[in-house]
C-alpha cells in the first residue's frame, strides 16, 4: 500500500500525514506504512545485517496465524500487520456473506475458488523486540465471496499507524481503526469488489493530513473514499473510470494543496485531499497496475508491467489538467518495468524490476538516464516484494526465499545471496540495524548476533 529526511527526498514532499506525530517517536524506531517513512522504500539511517541464514543473524522467529502478504509496520516497539485465517468452519452466526459464493474464482483455472468456509480477519500487533504478540484483534469474521490468485491470499493490505492510531483494511470485509492498545474506535463497511478475473484485492490506505484514503478500483463500480481518520465519518467519494488495480496511493504536498496520487491503468489521477476535487490526470500506464507511485525531485514516479511496460517520471509543480503527451512527462521508459513490486527511490537512483523477474534496472532519477539495465539477480525466481533501500544497500527478496544484497551505486555489484526457509511476498520494513522480513508462515527478525 509510508519522513522526512531521505537523500534525494527535497523540502516540498512527503506529508503523509504521520507528521503530525513526528515527535512520538525516534527517526530510527518507526516504518509506519509499507514503503516507509517516505513512502520510497527507504530508511534514512540503520545498518542491518549484510549476511543471514536459518542459523546467522536470526534476532527471532516467529509462525504468524493465517496467511497473509500484508507487510510489517512499525511504530516504537510494536509491529502490526494482518493476516486472514480460515477457520474450517461451514457455518457461523457471527459471520458475514457479503454476497453468495461464486461457484468458481477466475476463468482458466487462474485464481482460486471462492472459499465456502468462515475467515477471521485480524490483525496482529507484536513486540518488536522479541516477537511475542501482544494482542490480537478479529476485525470481521466472513465468508470472501471471491476467490483470489493461487499464489494471493486474503489479507494483501498492509495497516498504517501514526503512533496514536492504526488503521487497516480488509476491502471488501471494511475499514476498521484501533488505538495502539488495541481498542476498537471506529469502523467503515467498503463496496464489495468484484475484481477482474477473480485475481483478489489489495492497495493499502494511505494517510492525508487527517483522512484515511481508500481506492476501490474494480470491474464495475470503482471509486476513492476519504475518511476522518479520528471518527471515521466519510469526508468525500468520488467515482472512477477504471478497471481492477491495487496501487496504493501517494500524498504530497505541491503549491499548498495536499495531493492524493493514484495509478491505474486508463488513468493517474491526482485528487485534491480535503475535497476530493481531480486536480490532474495522465495516461500511459499499462493493464492491470500494481505498482505504487514514489515521490521525489518534484515529481511522481509511476509504473506498471502487464502486457507492457511504462515508467513515467511526472513534473508536479503548477500542473493541472490532463498531463498527457505534455512536458510534464520528464521522462519515460517503456521497457523492462514491474507487474507487482514498487520501484525503489534510492537518493539520484530509481530501481525497477522487469515484470515478475529478478532482472533490475537502474535509471537516474532526474532525469531518466540509464545507469545500468537488465541485470539479473542470481539465485532468485521470481519477485513480488518490494525492494527496501537502507545504509547504501538495497535488499531485494525474491519468492523463494532468497534475497540478494546489492549496492546503491551507479554500477551493479552483488554484494551477498541470502537463503531463508520461507517464501518471501510481503516487502520488508527497516527499524535502525533491523530487517523485518515476513515469510508465508514465519516473520523474521533479522539482527547482528
Amino acid at each position: 500500500m509510508k519522513h522526512l529526511a531521505t537523500l534525494g527526498i527535497t523540502a516540498l514532499f512527503l506529508l503523509t500525514a504521520v507528521c503530525a506525530h513526528t515527535l512520538a517517536a525516534g527517526a530510527d524506531d518507526w516504518w509506519p506504512t509499507w514503503r516507509g517513512p517516505t513512502a520510497t522504500g527507504t530508511a534514512a539511517k540503520g545498518n542491518p545485517p549484510v549476511t543471514w541464514s536459518e542459523s546467522e543473524n536470526i534476532k527471532w522467529k516467529g509462525e504468524i496465524p493465517g496467511q497473509g502478504h500484508s507487510s510489517p509496520v512499525i511504530w516504537g516497539d510494536k509491529l502490526f500487520l494482518q493476516t486472514a485465517i480460515d477457520t474450517g468452519q461451514a457455518k457461523s452466526a457471527e459471520a458475514q456473506f457479503t454476497q453468495p459464493p461464486a461457484a468458481s474464482g477466475g476463468r482458466g483455472g487462474l485464481s482460486t475458488p471462492a472459499p465456502k468456509t468462515v475467515h477471521k480477519f485480524d490483525l496482529l500487533c507484536l513486540d518488536r523486540a522479541t516477537g511475542k504478540v501482544l494482542w490480537e484483534r478479529t476485525a470481521i469474521k466472513a465468508v470472501p465471496h471471491e476467490g483470489h490468485q493461487p499464489t494471493g491470499t486474503f489479507a494483501s493490505y498492509s495497516p498504517i499507524t501514526d503512533g496514536k492510531y492504526v488503521w487497516a483494511s480488509f476491502g471488501s470485509r471494511g475499514l476498521y481503526c484501533y488505538d495502539m492498545d488495541g481498542s476498537l474506535k471506529w469502523s467503515k463497511p467498503l463496496p464489495t469488489l468484484k475484481t477482474i478475473m477473480s485475481f483478489g484485492e489489495g492497495g493499502s490506505p494511505a494517510l492525508a493530513s487527517d483522512a484515511i484514503i481508500v481506492v476501490c478500483d474494480q470491474e464495475a463500480g470503482s471509486a476513492i473514499f476519504a475518511f476522518d481518520k479520528t471518527t471515521g465519518e466519510q469526508l468525500w467519494r468520488k467515482d472512477r473510470d477504471e478497471h481492477t488495480s491495487w496501487a496504493t496511493p501517494a500524498v504530497v504536498e505541491v503549491d499548498g494543496k495536499t495531493q492524493v496520487i493514484v495509478s491505474a491503468t486508463k488513468l493517474i489521477r491526482s485528487y485534491d485531499a480535503k475535497t476530493g476535487d481531480l486536480i490532474w490526470q495522465c495516461g500511459g500506464q499499462v493493464r492491470n497496475v500494481i505498482p505504487s507511485p514514489v515521490l521525489g525531485f518534484g515529481m511522481v514516479f509511476c509504473t506498471s508491467g502487464y502486457s507492457g511496460s511504462s515508467l513515467q517520471a511526472i513534473k508536479l509543480a503548477g500542473k493541472t489538467g490532463d498531463l498527457s503527451g505534455t512536458d510534464a512527462i520528464t521522462w519515460q521508459v517503456n521497457k523492462g518495468t514491474p507487474y507487482v513490486s514498487s520501484p525503489l527511490l534510492y537518493g539520484n537512483r530509481i530501481y525497477v524490476y522487469s515484470v515478475l523477474k529478478p532482472v533490475l534496472s537502474c535509471y537516474e532519477a532526474q532525469t531518466g538516464k540509464p545507469l545500468f539495465t537488465e541485470q539479473t539477480l542470481k539465485g532468485i525466481d521470481l519477485v513480488y516484494a518490494s525492494p527496501v533501500g537502507v545504509a547504501d544497500r538495497m535488499y531485494c527478496p525474491g519468492r523463494n526465499g532468497v534475497t540478494v544484497v546489492i549496492k546503491n551505486a551507479d554500477t551493479f555489484e552483488v554484494l551477498a545471496t541470502n537463503k531463508l526457509d520461507d517464501g518471501l511476498d510481503a516487502s520488508p520494513a527497516v527499524i535502525g540495524d533491523e530487517l523485518y522480513m515476513r515469510g508465508n508462515k514465519f516473520l523474521y527478525c533479522i539482527a547482528k548476533k
